[in-house]
């Protein structure tokens, strides 16, 4: 069996030869300090890009097979973006600066974390007609100018040849239609605490309904003209360790429609799997994606609330899948730490349709011997 067939036979709850060894990505820093320490070269690393040949040639020396990641993915965002200003030099060195989103926010030498905001441009129905509809209209450009990452390492748009590649379906790994996000967007622009629902819901929903039609016009588009996925995949990062980021009803009543709009249009087009990336805790969420047609979680980071495939599976059966769920921060430890996480993994393994991975991308504090160590222990286990 190759990669691509595994997945599937674990998710589909078929029988497979060994279950796969999955990541999803790095932190730059990360290779970096690889690197730096001189586990690699340079040239490893140089150009990497979830999905290419050099993240899938990366995977062969640490021992994963695939990155979950791998997907192509039209301009579902603003389009054009704001252009970024440096606004503010501070006397640590830090400073703010206007993003693509339009989001004034704090940017810190040598750090990666969500930066603080101290501003957004969109906080009215004037704001919104004048800097944002426009950018979240769709047009076939938003597809045909995207690139698609092909097996031999190049670079194609979507209309100069990379349509041929994804009409061919011929890939060893799996490879997935990237949705967009249904509310991650909107919490982007808006802010986290915005109370836009409750002080102008109209200009609320009506954020809500652009983004969700130009996510399914995109969908839709790529999908006639002949492209060939394995599965549908979302992004939103709209919980965190307490819970979700929006109120669950809210979401349910005006996001869930755009989801079963979207999923129904991927079943009929083949793909029966399709997955979500949200971090934090997720399950006030999961009952509305998975009722309208997302299936697959991911990446169920651990947490300190200890997030598991296993409570799901009971909510709502064998149809409720998983991607992730192994605690990242055990290659930052030692081989017990690893040793005891593939041990914990071994009875969420056994109800099926689940396949460990990193609960993230690997952050720099992560050993380049312990990842390796967790990819021949997980062959060693489930091999």
């Amino acid at each position: 069996m190759n990669h691509r067939e595994r997945a599937f036979a674990v998710l589909n709850y078929q029988s497979y030869d060994r279950l796969p060894v999955v990541h999803f990505g790095f932190w730059e820093e990360t290779l970096e300090k690889w690197v730096a320490e001189g586990h690699l070269k340079q040239s490893d690393v140089d150009g990497i890009w979830d999905g290419n040949a050099v993240d899938r040639r990366l995977c062969g020396v640490l021992g994963f097979d695939f990155n979950w990641a791998s997907h192509f993915s039209p301009n579902s965002n603003l389009c054009p973006g704001f252009d970024y200003k440096i606004l503010e030099e501070l006397p640590d060195g830090s400073r703010k600066a206007l993003n693509f989103q339009g989001v004034v926010i704090l940017e810190k030498p040598g750090t990666r974390s969500i930066p603080m905001e101290f501003e957004h441009t969109l906080k009215t129905r004037a704001d919104w007609e004048e800097h944002y509809k426009h950018r979240f209209q769709w047009n076939p450009d938003r597809v045909l100018k995207e690139k698609v990452l092909l097996d031999n390492g190049e670079v194609k748009s979507f209309e100069d040849g990379g349509l041929d590649w994804l009409k061919t379906g011929e890939r060893d790994y799996p490879y997935g239609y990237f949705c967009g996000s249904l509310y991650g967007y909107v919490r982007d622009i808006i802010g986290a605490e915005s109370t836009m629902f409750a002080e102008d819901p109209d200009l609320w929903l009506e954020i809500i309904d652009t983004i969700g039609e130009l996510s399914y016009q995109n969908a839709k588009f790529t999908l006639e003209q002949g492209a060939r996925f394995d599965f549908g995949h979302f992004w939103e990062d709209i919980c965190f360790k307490n819970g979700p980021l929006i109120i669950p009803s809210l979401f349910e009543a005006y996001v869930g429609p755009h989801y079963r709009r979207i999923t129904e249009l991927l079943g009929q087009h083949g793909m029966s799997i399709v997955s979500l990336d949200c971090d934090g805790c997720i399950d006030a969420l999961v009952p509305t994606w998975f009722n309208n047609g997302v299936n697959t979680m991911f990446p169920i980071e651990v947490g300190t609330w200890d997030a598991s495939v296993a409570p799901w599976r009971e909510q709502f059966g064998k149809n409720l899948r998983g991607v992730g769920g192994m605690n990242k921060v055990v290659v930052t430890r030692d081989r017990a730490a690893v040793d005891e996480e593939v041990e914990r993994l071994k009875r969420l393994v056994d109800l099926g349709g689940f396949i460990p991975c990193p609960d993230h991308r690997l952050a720099p504090d992560s050993e380049y011997d312990l990842v390796r160590y967790y990819c021949d222990r997980m062959r060693q286990v489930f091999g």
